[in-house]
C-alpha cells in the first residue's frame, strides 16, 4: 500500500472530504489496515491572489514546493486536492520529486466511460476561463460548454461568499441548477463537471436526467486505486 500526499486547503472544506473518503474506500475491506495520508494544506488566500492575477509560475512554485514537503514527509505519490491549481499540472508534474495524480485526467476517464458529448462544466470563473478540460476532453471527442458570463460571475461569488465558508444555502442549489437547466435546454448538454471540489458540496446528486460529475470524488477514487497499486 503506498502513502498517500495530499497537497490540500485549497479549499479546507473539500480537503476534509477528500480525506473522509479515502478512509471510507477502505473501511470494512481492510479491516483497521487505513493507508498512511499526509496533508499539505496550503493558506488558500495567497492562491487566489495568484489565480486573480494570473501568477502562473509563482502558483507552480508553490505546488512543488508543496509536494517536496509531502515527498519529505514520507509520500510515495501526490495529489492536488483542487481543480483549478490543475491549470499548472504539466509543469508541477515535470520538477515533481513524486507521482502525481491527475483530477482532470481521471474526470476525463470517467466521462468517456459515460460516453458524454457535450458535458456542462461549473467550475471556478478561473477555470471556466481555461482550457483546463477543453484540451483534455476535445481529443476525446467531447464539446465542453460553459455558463453564461453571467452565470460564471454567479458561480464565483457563491463560492466565494458561501461555499467556500462552508455556507450552503438551498437558494443557492437552485440558483445553480437553473444554470444547468438552461445549459441542457439551450447548448444540449447530457452530463455536469462540478469543476470545483467545492461543488459536490452543495449539489450532492445526479439531477434534471444528467450525470453529475463529482470531481473530488472522482479524484479519490483514482488517488486510492493508485494507492493500492
Amino acid at each position: 500500500m503506498k502513502k498517500i500526499g495530499l497537497v490540500g486547503g485549497l479549499g479546507p472544506e473539500s480537503t476534509s472530504d477528500y480525506y473522509k473518503g479515502i478512509i471510507a474506500a477502505f473501511a470494512g475491506q481492510d479491516g483497521y489496515d487505513y493507508p498512511e495520508v499526509f496533508i499539505h494544506s496550503l493558506n488558500l488566500g495567497p492562491v487566489l491572489k495568484m489565480f486573480a492575477v494570473q501568477a502562473w509560475e509563482d502558483l507552480a512554485d508553490l505546488l512543488v514546493a508543496s509536494v517536496e514537503a509531502l515527498a519529505r514527509a514520507g509520500a510515495d505519490f501526490a495529489a492536488i486536492a483542487s481543480n483549478t491549481p490543475h491549470l499548472v499540472f504539466d509543469q508541477v508534474q515535470a520538477r515533481s520529486p513524486l507521482p502525481l495524480v491527475s483530477i482532470a485526467q481521471a474526470t476525463a476517464r470517467r466521462a468517456a466511460q459515460l460516453s458524454l458529448a457535450r458535458p456542462g462544466l461549473l467550475a471556478t470563473l478561473t477555470t471556466m476561463g481555461s482550457d483546463l478540460y477543453q484540451r483534455i476532453l476535445e481529443p476525446l471527442g467531447m464539446e465542453v460548454k460553459v455558463p453564461s458570463a453571467a452565470e460564471q460571475a454567479l458561480i464565483q461569488m457563491k463560492l466565494d461568499d458561501e461555499i467556500e465558508r462552508g455556507v450552503f444555502r438551498e437558494d443557492t442549489r437552485r440558483a445553480l441548477l437553473g444554470i444547468v437547466a438552461r445549459l441542457k435546454q439551450e447548448q444540449g448538454i447530457d452530463g455536469v463537471i462540478l469543476g470545483c471540489t467545492e461543488l459536490p458540496l452543495l449539489l450532492t446528486r445526479d439531477e434534471l436526467g444528467l450525470p453529475f460529475l463529482n470531481t473530488a470524488a472522482i479524484h479519490v477514487e483514482a488517488i486510492v486505486d493508485y494507492c493500492r497499486g
